[in-house]
């Protein structure tokens, strides 16, 4: 088995990344996905939240209300730092029960968004970044995301810097131009990665 770090900015394009390496086969665990399905109704994980932050973070239908924690924890450090230490360990654990249920010669990929700013590079056999200049991650967010300018660049700035995230890359993905250029890159890369798993094997 191959264990996959994929990572990128917001924009960069990650996600269309990783859905062609499960078209080629890969088994995909979404860090994003997982940290929303341990926080669904009847869940421990959102017990837990609430028990945190209280009920005012519950939607009328009894979910969770993402903004409404958003603005709790983004608006104060501690308070996000108390979240992510109920969530990630719930997260690290349906991550691990997915790994360890594909086959031994799989190529896992972990779409892991913050990768680079949690230090999670070592857990992986490599690292693979989606990268674009800032300029075209803007572009993209604000064109095709219909976000403003000033909330992309907030986005942006929250997260690690270009520079930090190809320092932990052990093979990069150019997404700076248009979406057929990415394909064939992509492709080129699921040999790579499927040619390490069989020597790995």
């Amino acid at each position: 088995m191959l264990k996959v770090g994929l990572t990128g900015g917001i924009g960069a394009g990650k996600s269309e990344v990783s859905r062609l390496l499960v078209s080629y086969g890969a088994v995909l665990v979404d860090a994003d996905r997982i940290a929303r399905e341990v926080v669904e109704p009847g869940t421990p994980g959102l017990a837990s939240v609430v028990e945190t932050f209280g009920p005012g973070i519950l939607a009328a239908d009894g979910t969770l209300d993402r903004p409404a924690l958003g603005a709790i924890v983004f608006a104060d450090p501690a308070r996000l730092a108390a979240l992510n230490a109920l969530v990630h360990p719930l997260v690290g654990a349906r991550s691990a029960e997915l790994e360890r249920a594909a086959a031994p010669d799989a190529v896992v990929v972990h779409d892991v968004p913050l990768l680079t700013e949690n230090g999670l590079a070592p857990l992986y056999d490599l690292v693979v970044v989606v990268d674009a200049t800032p300029e075209t991650q803007l572009d993209r967010l604000v064109r095709l995301r219909g976000m403003t300018e000033s909330d992309a660049r907030a986005r942006m700035a929250a997260q690690a810097t270009r520079a930090e995230r190809l320092a932990v890359a052990d093979l990069v993905v150019d997404n700076d131009g248009p979406l057929e250029d990415l394909e064939p890159q992509v492709r080129k890369l699921w040999s790579e990665l499927t040619a390490r798993a069989a020597a790995a094997g």
